[in-house]
């Protein structure tokens, strides 16, 4: 999609971060937004310890709360907003993800990143915390290119076969069963750097770019464009995807945020909530931050 082109029918969806909260707050917004159908998607992110607010404060892993929210949900399409692909292996990780398509009946949408780089620079204390290696940044963006190519290999693949990258070896790989969408969920990459946006072009089809600095998510979504041309892919494949800032106080300047985003040509847009959330909150999306730009 160009960046110039103005979605006809945008995709509105929610972030909850899951750090400083309980399991039952998230619950209560995201059963509240499964029945809102203005909006169509949830997200949560992938960290292992908080990232804003109280830094020993109460943090939930992203994918076995994903697993738990899918099954006490209906409608929504779900997924992370992103992946570290710096935490699990990545065949570990397809198998994750197959188990949530199959719990949520087919509604997950694949979220997958290279990791913190590391920004914010809290992300960063959650690699030795956790005793996880932190690859140099080339490293990690092939990481991420041969993971997006050997997680599809396992959804699509009826034999097991062996995969040897310069990040990733596998032998006798095969995945059983396969996820409910078919060929594979959709898969998301999210990130800026131009060594992302060359892997987004190849293998997304969504794209996600955090707003906030409007000429800049235009520049990226201009040279993703260029990088797509460049492998002979359309450009319009690859849906453009921003997370915006809720301002609960403030809604007319998220609403503003979305306008514009949309006449940048971004057709997914996520609203991050931010904690505590206030009762309803999702029933107030719709009604303060969605319905304004639906046709009327």
């Amino acid at each position: 999609m160009s960046q110039t082109t103005r979605p006809a029918t945008p995709s509105f969806g929610i972030m909850t971060a899951p750090m400083q909260v309980s399991y039952e707050d998230v619950l209560t917004v995201w059963r509240e937004a499964d029945a809102v159908p203005e909006i169509e998607h949830a997200w949560l992110f992938d960290h292992l310890m908080p990232i804003g607010g109280d830094p020993n404060g109460p943090i939930l892993e992203g994918w076995t709360l994903l697993s738990a929210l899918a099954a006490q949900t209906r409608r929504l399409r779900l997924g992370l907003l992103v992946t570290s692909n710096r935490f699990r292996p990545p065949a570990v990780l397809a198998k994750i993800a197959t188990t949530v398509d199959i719990v949520s009946g087919g509604r997950l949408d694949f979220g997958l990143g290279v990791g913190s780089r590391p920004h914010p620079p809290e992300a960063r204390r959650e690699y030795p915390a956790y005793g996880l290696p932190f690859q140099d940044t080339a490293d990690a963006v092939r990481s991420l290119a041969e993971a997006c190519t050997l997680i599809r290999r396992l959804w699509t693949e009826d034999k097991p076969f062996d995969f040897h990258g310069t990040q990733h070896h596998l032998t006798g790989a095969f995945a059983n069963p396969k996820p409910v969408q078919r060929p594979h969920p959709p898969i998301l990459i999210g990130g800026r750097s131009a060594a992302t946006l060359r892997v987004a072009a190849e293998h997304a089809d969504l794209w996600n770019i955090p707003g906030g600095d409007l000429e800049d998510v235009v520049r990226r979504s201009a040279l993703l464009d260029r990088y797509c041309a460049e492998i002979g892919r359309d450009p319009a494949a690859v849906t453009r995807s921003v997370h915006l800032p809720v301002d609960y106080d403030r809604p007319g300047t998220t609403r503003a945020a979305i306008d514009e985003v949309l006449g940048a040509g971004f057709g997914h847009i996520v609203l991050g909530l931010p904690a505590p959330y206030p009762a309803g909150v999702a029933r107030w999306v719709a009604d303060e931050l969605v319905s304004p730009h639906r046709p009327r």
